[in-house]
């Protein structure tokens, strides 16, 4: 008897909850980077959770309730020419023996058999929207299955978007994705720690950003799982810099947002450090709302508390502390009614963690916002930015932007935050920063 593997165990409960249907997932494209090169290929995360293939030009056809074919893996063809160019193709051998389909085909046969694999099912489970090719594929058929039904009383009558089932499996991680996760986290936490070491002023950006690729690298992430952001000076107030080629000051701080990809699973770190080793009085001022806000908001995640509780307890802190320094004005019940803190924090405090940085699953059940059970994973992430030509803002502020970023795991009883080995008090931080140049 075959022992089911974790990705067999993910698509059973998949289909069990589409009985009656049909659900269709195709690859991701292949994406030209410029002229004839190719951006490296990173497989559509919902095509890979159901079936673990990693090769574009495939597409996996789910039918629970097909006698013979369940699982169909439409594939690439053997080639032995083109794969001395691109590498080994599993085939359609490779598809049922290593792969588990029940039934292969090369993708050339897809307009030939996908129409035999849908007629008996009631509706069809299909994201639209993500490649609009195969969009008009499945919609041209629709014209078909509806004859289909008239003349023999069976046959899709509706396209359903799969998210809403299979997302709802994603949220919530078993024990053997919280492994992969957690390691993904690990290897971004020695990758933050070695660039808080090394970081000197006169560096560009990009040495840093190097540092935190190799450390990925060196320790099994095949790669980030979003671009690295390393922004000095006024670029931290940019939210999703990327560009990091800029040298780095003697009074910047630095902020790093990094995540090693492990797996299919991705960290997602964010740390803000002095250049110098030491905060100067204005930066201490900013990092210590934001660390408050940080703390107070990650004790906000526990089971049976709503996704925004933490969002919430962070907002509260950081604008009593704009209103200490002297930024805002008011009461703050009526500053965070009105939405005046947003020009110094736009964006919201967490979101879901998993296969995908900004991972699957809703944050709301109708109108109320999702409740936190244990085995989901969330960002804790608040921050401060001020641009350097902001007016509003007292000068010793400006250009100073702040974000400090952990992973937190929803246990029962409360949390475990997974990214905490990479120091975040102000003297934690300058210790280490110390102690690597004292080496």
């Amino acid at each position: 008897m075959k022992v089911m593997t974790e990705i067999d165990e993910r698509r059973e409960q998949f289909m069990s909850r589409i009985k009656g249907g049909a659900a269709i997932f195709v690859s991701a494209a292949v994406a030209i980077r410029n002229g004839d090169v190719e951006h490296e290929y990173r497989q559509d995360t919902d095509f890979y959770y159901l079936t673990g293939f990693e090769e574009p030009n495939a597409v996996a056809v789910l039918v629970p309730d097909h006698p013979d074919s369940r699982f169909v893996l439409f594939v690439q063809p053997k080639d032995p020419e083109r794969e001395v160019w691109t590498g080994w193709r599993a085939g359609e051998a490779g598809a049922v023996g290593g792969f588990g389909a029940n039934v292969a085909h090369t993708i050339d046969q897809l307009d030939k058999e996908l129409p035999k694999l849908l007629s008996a099912a009631n509706r069809i489970y299909y994201r639209l929207g993500s490649d609009p090719g195969f969009d008009e594929r499945i919609v041209r058929l629709m014209p078909r299955f509806q004859r289909e039904r008239q003349r023999n009383g069976i046959g899709p009558t509706s396209i359903v978007d799969p998210g809403q089932t299979l997302h709802e499996l994603r949220l919530v991680k078993d024990d053997e994705e919280l492994t992969r996760l957690e390691r993904a986290v690990d290897i971004s936490c020695e990758a933050h720690l070695e660039a808080i070491k090394a970081l000197r002023p006169g560096m560009f950006e990009y040495e840093l950003e190097a540092i935190l690729s190799y450390v990925f690298l060196k320790n099994g992430s095949r790669r980030p799982g979003y671009a690295s952001i390393v922004a000095s000076g006024p670029n931290s107030t940019v939210l999703h810099y990327t560009s990091n080629k800029c040298r780095i000051r003697e009074d910047d701080l630095v902020l790093i947002d990094a995540g090693a990809e492990f797996d299919y699973f991705t960290g997602d770190v964010t740390r803000t450090i002095p250049a110098s080793g030491k905060f100067n009085e204005a930066q201490a001022e900013i990092y210590e709302i934001v660390l408050s806000a940080q703390v107070e908001a990650i004790r906000a995640v526990k089971p049976g508390a709503a996704f925004i509780d933490p969002h919430d307890r962070a907002v509260r802190v950081l604008t009593e502390g704009l209103i200490r320094l002297g930024i805002l004005k008011g009461e703050p019940d009526k500053i965070i009614e009105d939405g005046e803190y947003q020009k110094y924090y736009m964006h919201r405090t967490s979101h879901w963690l998993g296969m995908d940085v900004h991972d699957a699953g809703p944050y709301k059940e109708g109108d109320e916002w999702r409740r936190l059970a244990p085995g989901m994973v969330l960002t804790v992430e608040p921050g401060l930015y001020f641009n350097e030509d902001d007016p509003t803002v007292p000068s010793r502020f400006r250009g100073i932007g702040i974000r400090i970023e952990d992973d937190v795991l929803v246990v029962q009883g409360g949390n475990r935050i997974l990214s905490e080995r990479v120091p975040k008090n102000i003297a934690a931080i300058e210790e280490l920063m110390a102690a690597s140049r004292r080496s």
